[in-house]
């Protein structure tokens, strides 16, 4: 067994002895930041959430559109009136004049040259022919809305909603990395801890065997001592390789936290953490929870369902919008000549007045005042609870700070104990097992040192998170 573990405590030694690289605690955070994913999705939202307020501002703003439609149309049609009939009255005033005319010697040659002409005249069969042919039909457009019943303006504000929303989220994740990032680096700092109280027990327990060996040389002491220590020993030892094993499980954590390779070495230290060494720590007991992302989410959300009612209720308000055009017009021809090639301009006022939906939009902007109750009824819910949440946290860093304390007096009580066990029992007025029990009891308040620090910092990091620091 004792092979065994010799064995186990060379490779731990062996895995041990490759440089690491030492990381404070700011320096884990702020890889930490940079290596999370659902952290940088969360900052492109923003970017998505300022674009589309962007895109919702446009909507201000005058719409231009360009047009062109070109195309080719075989039809036609001839316009060929039977003018005796459309003209009856005329014609028939013309032959009276012709008639009295006639009756001149002198214009009798004339009317006979107008009979003869006017009786060969014929229309042709392609008179007011009409074709489609090539038209091409080009221009540009524009609408500008001047009333639209509050839609673009409660659009815009609930876009602009939507970024706010995504920077407080984007903050609430940087919580949540931190305290990940914190804990991950608490359990590296306890691990190591660990193992250095485990290697300090493991060196007072060869003090002792020395002094018993010493002692059964010599013949004050019997065999049966030094297997005792013996076997302490052996237990120390696989303290040693459990804490290593942990405090290597410990920075792999941490390494994936951090965005590193799990197969690289980094080591912590407890340099720039705040440990209490007085009576406690001294805080206000304040309920103030504003500066926590989420009552600013929860006051952005409240927000949008109110704007959301005045969105339902524009839907069936009237609407009203300016707009104008020009184009340009090629194509069609009227007895062999084109009848359009110009431009023409056109600018008009639209008004749409939502009459009679049965009821709809009451029913709906209902709908909406109710979402919006029960989104401020939410709110106050979750307030109360965030606000538990700050005084549990305010309550646990003040027992944490109180443990912290207390062990650290346990650890100057035991070293003490200990300290006149060994006096004791190098007099011989005290037993084995009683400065073993000494050397146990010093372990002992040493790791619940080590597990109280830890607490704190733990604790501390949780109480800023509740109350929307960092």
């Amino acid at each position: 067994m004792k092979r065994y573990i010799v064995f186990l405590s060379v490779i731990v030694c062996g895995l041990f002895c490759v440089k690491a690289e030492t990381l404070t605690l700011e320096e884990c955070r702020s890889r930490a930041i940079e290596y999370n994913k659902s952290l940088s999705a969360s900052k492109l939202q923003i970017q998505k959430q300022e674009a589309d307020l962007k895109a919702m501002k446009t909507n201000f703003l005058p719409n231009f559109k360009v047009f062109a439609t070109d195309f080719y149309n075989t039809g036609k049609t001839t316009i060929n009136p039977d003018l005796s009939t459309k003209f009856a009255s005329g014609i028939a005033n013309a032959q009276a004049v012709l008639a009295q005319m006639a009756s001149n010697p002198a214009y009798a040659p004339l009317v006979t040259g107008i009979k003869s002409i006017a009786n060969g005249f014929t229309l042709p069969d392609d008179f007011l022919e009409f074709k489609v042919g090539n038209v091409f039909l080009a221009g540009v457009s524009f609408i500008e809305p001047l009333y639209a019943g509050g839609r673009i303006t409660a659009g815009y504000k609930m876009n602009k909603l939507g970024v706010t929303m995504a920077q407080n989220k984007v903050r609430l994740s940087e919580q949540e990395v931190l305290l990940n990032t914190d804990q991950a680096y608490v359990l590296c700092i306890r691990a190591k801890e660990m193992g250095v109280v485990a290697r300090s027990y493991k060196a007072v327990l060869d003090e002792l065997k020395k002094t018993v060996d010493n002692a059964v040389k010599h013949g004050m002491r019997t065999k049966n001592d030094v297997l005792k220590v013996q076997v302490k020993q052996n237990e120390a030892e696989l303290n040693i390789i459990k804490a290593g094993n942990a405090y290597r499980l410990a920075q792999m954590n941490l390494a994936q936290v951090i965005g590193v390779p799990l197969t690289e070495r980094i080591d912590v230290t407890t340099d720039g953490l705040y440990i209490p060494t007085d009576n406690g720590v001294q805080l206000d007991g304040s309920t103030d929870i504003s500066q926590r992302p989420e009552y600013d989410l929860l006051n952005d959300k409240t927000e949008l369902a109110r704007l959301q009612i005045k969105l339902t209720r524009s839907a069936f308000l009237p609407n009203l919008a300016v707009f104008g055009s020009y184009s340009y017009l090629n194509g069609m021809k009227l007895m062999g000549e084109r009848l359009f090639n110009n431009g023409s301009a056109t600018v008009g006022v639209v008004l749409q007045v939502p009459l009679f939906h049965f009821g709809e939009g009451i029913q709906k902007v209902r709908s909406a005042k109710a979402a919006y109750q029960i989104t401020q009824l939410e709110q106050q819910e979750l307030n109360e609870k965030m606000q538990l949440e700050l005084l549990q946290a305010t309550n646990q860093l003040q027992e944490a700070a109180l443990e912290v304390n207390v062990t650290n007096k346990s650890v100057e009580q035991a070293a003490e104990n200990m300290r006149l066990s060994k006096k004791q029992y190098e007099v011989g007025t005290e037993p084995l097992s009683g400065y073993l029990e000494a050397q146990t009891l010093w372990q002992q308040a040493n790791a619940s040192s080590v597990e109280a620090r830890c607490n704190y910092l733990v604790a501390y990091t949780k109480y800023l998170k509740a109350r929307g620091g960092k």
